[in-house]
């Protein structure tokens, strides 16, 4: 399901840089357009459910005095 987020485009020397202002995401680009589509793209595997590609290993450990 597509969601609506605010963004703020900026030009820092040669790039475009573009951060969602609602979830600590950014991106860049060489144009504004190609920033914010990669913005887009950042943001869709933000949100994008974590894939182990190995199952991690579990562990019990002790801590403290």
């Amino acid at each position: 399901m597509k969601q609506r987020f605010h963004a703020a485009v900026w030009r820092e020397g040669n790039w475009f840089v573009s951060q969602c202002l609602d979830v600590d995401v950014a991106s860049q680009g060489e144009t504004e357009v190609e920033a914010l589509a990669h913005l887009e793209e950042a943001l869709a595997l933000h949100f994008e459910e974590p894939r182990a590609s190995r199952l991690p290993a579990v562990r019990m450990i002790l801590a403290g005095a």
